[in-house]
């Protein structure tokens, strides 16, 4: 469908939402999340939303709130305003000079993408060309006080009916807690994170992993640190994982040149939007790599993105798609995402396939910034 759009006003909301249980990484420890939601509106009255889904630290990642903000409300926003445009992957040739930010430039992807598909009246997962019907989902537990109590959240999901369980890891708190899990759930579909944590003198006690059947190690060294990434899948038989090692299409090439991975996680916000997640997708598929969709604990809006991006062919692992409740008492869509069994169905209603609840949005909101005829 060729028909012209333009981004008449936009919003930005940072909503700061309570976890209903603590999350830690090997990095911080967390209760409660900002995001930005990205509010996009064309002259017809059409509305598209986005989340900008980035840390409150420089933990996961350089960027945080404060500095999507400031990137979105200065740089991003004003580059789309009342620029016409046919298809949503168009908006990053809007802002090419603008380096990196890929969170920010996300959320307003993400916006673009639910407004084209609301404005064509179709789901969001079809205009992706997304197939599935439904998505399997995974969760994802971070490190706990004691292994009872990791334990205790991993039976509470595995009652749940989750397929795929994933535990943080770190330095002094990866083999033993992994030996338990495995212990107790000797056929569940297990996997570690590290989120960069280790380093190459790290390689002997990682590969001691090796011996309990997980489906891959994610991200066991520095985001940069390819190098050493191939150096323990060439020692292990263990998939190696990647995540903030790949930000771009480029960096997949050059792992794949490396043969540093063999699973590849796309996260939409780390990718920069929909668009650079759909092509880093395609790409893996044609090198043979499966993927699956991470997440960033999402609120409902940039969840809905990422079950809709899960519905590609490529997306053959279970993706971090749990259901909002895992996460949130109540969540900014209606109604919330559900998983029955580990299974979400992927919306079939226009856009992004369940409406936004503004009230919530507003009782939660502690900034807002407008750009466009209401702009102050």
């Amino acid at each position: 469908m060729s028909t012209e759009l333009k981004i008449v006003a936009a919003r930005l909301h940072r909503v700061r939402m309570p976890l209903v249980h603590e999350f830690q990484t090997s990095s911080h420890r967390k209760a409660f999340l900002d995001h930005v939601l990205v509010e996009l509106e064309d002259a017809s009255g059409a509305v598209g939303w986005g989340e900008i889904a980035s840390s409150s630290d420089p933990y996961y990642a350089p960027e945080t709130v404060e500095t999507c903000w400031h990137i979105a409300s200065r740089y991003l926003l004003p580059a789309v305003l009342d620029r016409p445009w046919t298809h949503p992957d168009q908006l990053a040739g809007l802002w090419s000079k603008i380096r990196g930010n890929n969170f920010a430039k996300a959320g307003v992807d993400m916006a673009a993408w639910t407004l084209w598909a609301e404005v064509q009246q179709v789901p969001l997962a079809t205009v992706l060309g997304g197939t599935r019907t439904e998505v399997v989902a995974g969760v994802s537990l971070g490190i706990e006080p004691t292994i009872d109590d990791l334990l205790a959240q991993v039976q509470q999901q595995v009652e749940a009916g989750y397929p795929r369980v994933k535990l943080k890891i770190a330095p002094g708190w990866d083999v033993e807690p992994v030996s338990a899990v495995r212990s107790a759930y000797p056929d569940l579909d297990l996997h570690v994170d590290a989120n960069g944590i280790y380093t190459a003198d790290d390689l002997e006690q990682l590969r001691k992993l090796d011996g309990y059947r997980l489906t891959m190690i994610e991200q066991p060294f520095a985001p940069r640190d390819l190098l050493t990434h191939a150096a323990l899948q060439r020692t292990i038989g263990t998939p190696v994982c990647l995540d903030e090692s790949v930000e771009t299409v480029d960096d997949l090439e050059t792992a794949l040149a490396l043969d540093a991975l063999k699973i590849l996680n796309i996260k939409v916000s780390r990718m920069g939007g929909l668009t650079a997640a759909r092509a880093a997708h395609d790409r893996a598929q044609d090198a043979g790599v499966p993927v699956w969709c991470g997440g960033m604990h999402e609120f409902g809006i940039g969840r809905l993105a990422n079950v809709a991006l899960s519905s590609l062919s490529g997306f053959t692992l279970p993706s971090d798609v749990s259901a909002s409740e895992k996460y949130y008492a109540r969540d900014l869509v209606e109604p919330g995402v559900v998983a029955v069994r580990g299974v979400v169905q992927v919306p079939r209603a226009s856009g992004l396939g369940q409406p936004v609840d503004r009230e919530l949005i507003a009782a939660n909101t502690v900034a807002q910034l407008s750009l466009g005829p209401e702009q102050e």
